[in-house]
């Protein structure tokens, strides 16, 4: 049975995925938006979050924050952002996450993409990759890694000669894709092309257009992706579904009600 859960708040994401009648939860570990971290903050720690999660059959997997940047040539956040992706992994590890997600990054202005794609070479390289370290396309920005389909196709082509290459995978976001330009129906076949795999799912609509580079989720019914090709991906991709979608718990339960409906 195809696992489904949300992004959730990351005191209880067990409990957080009983309310929304899931098996799966996905959520950070400290803030998303600061280098302070990572923290369990479940009752009794790691251990606890472990055992718990595991005797209640929910899958837990880590979102990293959203200031890391492996791919800049900025080193005063490049290197910070190895170092924290390593004690985010080693943390996600600690409660028996099935993988951790992070976003591909970008390069400046004026930089060569190149430079961006050897920087994540040097990354995978020098991590300890305890669970699957998982890229996620990204929405926006004429210098982002992982937006089109030819820099994942560079990117993944970068890393390739790293011992750890076969520790990352994928993570697909329909709103990002949607809003980077990418459509969605057949883009569960042109993914695995490049990548080998899809790990992961972000099944979110998109609140604004195609090609937007927009990185704003809505709820299924109310954005504009095509549901076609969002169905299509999550029954086709076989991999774990994860929603981000407005709404809290009630909001969550109605889009994974109709993402199942189209299984």
């Amino acid at each position: 049975m195809l696992r489904m859960g949300g992004h959730v708040d990351q005191t209880d994401p067990i409990a957080e995925a009983q309310a929304r009648g899931a098996t799966l939860s996905q959520f950070f570990l400290g803030d998303p938006q600061g280098w302070k971290g990572p923290q369990v903050a479940y009752a009794g720690g790691a251990a606890a979050l472990k055992a718990d999660a595991e005797a209640a059959n929910i899958a837990l997997y880590v979102h990293a924050p959203y200031v890391l940047n492996v791919a800049t040539t900025n080193n005063r956040i490049r290197i910070p952002s190895r170092q924290h992706l390593q004690k985010q992994l080693t943390a996600a590890a600690q409660i028996g996450a099935a993988g951790l997600i992070v976003h591909g990054g970008h390069v400046n202005a004026a930089d060569d993409p190149e430079t961006g794609f050897n920087n994540w070479f040097k990354a995978v390289d020098g991590l300890d990759i305890a669970v699957p370290l998982l890229i996620e396309n990204t929405a926006g920005g004429t210098k982002a890694i992982a937006r089109k389909l030819e820099s994942i196709d560079r990117l993944w082509s970068a890393i390739a000669p790293s011992a750890n290459a076969e520790r990352v995978g994928f993570c697909l976001d329909t709103c990002h894709a949607h809003a980077g330009g990418e459509e969605l129906l057949g883009l569960v076949q042109r993914i695995p092309a490049i990548t080998g795999r899809i790990d992961l799912v972000h099944a979110n609509d998109s609140r604004d257009a195609f090609h937007s580079g927009a990185d704003r989720h809505a709820n299924f019914g109310s954005g504009n992706c095509d549901p076609a090709g969002v169905a299509e991906v999550i029954r086709l991709a076989g991999a774990p579904v994860v929603v981000e979608t407005p709404g809290g718990p009630e909001g969550q339960a109605r889009d994974l009600i109709w993402l199942a409906d189209q299984l």
